[in-house]
Formats: structure tokens, sequence, C-alpha cells
């Protein structure tokens, strides 16, 4: 062989060489590309995914704090209106009580009734009463008679110095040291809290039938 031919040997053989070595690099390049293609659109995915549900976390909040806000707004006007309507309650019987002060027949036995609880209540033997000055122009005659019939076993004197109230009496023991106040006003103002929970009792019964 000449050395021409050798040569010419040698070049295809480095080109042949070189040939496999770009189709090896080529394919490990394609290979790297689409690896690399396939991580990114898997990264891409669970991005989108992450920002899907973070999306639908933060879209959740935002409901529920609206829903909250609609039910704490709703619960404000709910207690506005039942608070509305205890009071109406309220003021309605102390009206009826106005009216029961006017009512002569009615009126006297429940102001003997007061004047006995009140009595009862200070274990004193003399004691105090003051009534507003419509009950004192009825009463100032036959006081006597009248509180003895409602307390017989002590003795009640009359305060002459009317006292403001719409109606009932307020009882003092004579050193003044010990008061029950069973005028109307008196009652209710003590009775406030339970007469509260009655009303919302009774104006906020679930329907029949709507329990649990």
């Amino acid at each position: 062989m000449t050395a021409e031919a050798s040569v010419e040997t040698l070049e295809a053989a480095l080109l042949a060489r070189a040939k496999r070595l770009a189709e090896e690099y080529l394919s490990r390049a394609q290979h790297s590309r689409d690896r690399i293609i396939e991580e990114a659109n898997e990264r891409l995915r669970l991005r989108e995914e992450r920002e899907i549900l973070a999306a639908k976390a933060m879209a959740e909040r935002v409901y529920r704090r609206q829903v909250q806000a609609s039910e704490l707004k709703l619960q404000g006007k709910l207690d506005r209106l039942r608070w509305e309507w205890v009071q109406a309650v309220v003021q309605n019987l102390s009206h009826q009580c106005k009216v029961l002060a006017t009512d002569k027949s009615r009126y006297l036995p429940v102001l003997q009734r007061l004047l006995a609880a009140g009595a009862a209540a200070i274990e004193r033997e003399e004691l105090i009463a003051e009534i507003n000055q419509q009950d004192l122009g009825r009463l100032q005659e036959t006081w006597k008679t009248f509180a003895a019939e409602a307390v017989s076993d002590k003795r009640v004197v009359l305060s002459s110095e009317p006292l403001t109230c719409s109606g009932g009496v307020r009882v003092v023991s004579k050193d003044g040291r010990i008061r029950v106040d069973n005028t109307f006003e008196g009652r209710l103002e003590r009775l406030a809290e339970e007469l509260h929970q009655s009303i919302m009792e009774r104006l906020f019964v679930p329907p029949s039938g709507l329990h649990g």
C-alpha cells in the first residue's frame, strides 16, 4: 500500500470516527434537550398546580371572610332587632304599669301586696312607706286601715313626702338603713335581666318542627 493510500485510509477512519462521535454527542444532546424540556414542563405543571391551589385557597379565604362578614353583619342586625323588640316590650310593660296605677280598683290590691312584700323583707317592727303624690291623695286619710290589711304584725307609717315613681311603694326601716324598693320602676330594674330573658324566650321561640 502506498503512502498516499494509507493517508486516505487514515482520513476516512478519522472522518468515520468523527461522524460517530458527532452522532453520539448529537444523540446525547437530544436526550438532554428532551430531559430538560420534560423537567421544565414538569416544573411548569407543578407551578401551575401550586398557583391553582393557591388561587383556590385564596378564593376560599376570601369567600370565608365574606361569609363571616355577612354573618357578623346579619348577627348585628338581629341583635339590634332583638334589643329593639325587648325595649319595646319593656316600654309597653312600663306603660301598662302606669295604666294600672290609674285604675284604683285594680291598683290598690296590687299596692297592698307590694307593701306586704316590702315589709316582710325588713326585720323591723316599725317601718315607713313612701308612695307617689297620686297615692298620697288616695290613701292619706285611710292609710292606717289600708296598711293594717296588708301588714298586720308591724306598724307602717306613711311618709308625707311624695316619691317620684309611677306606682308602687318603697318601704324603709325607721332608722333609714334598710330600704326595699317595690315601686314599679324599682321592681322593673331589679327584674330587668330575668324580664329580658323571658321576653327573648317568648319572642324567639323556634317554630314547632324546626328544632335541631
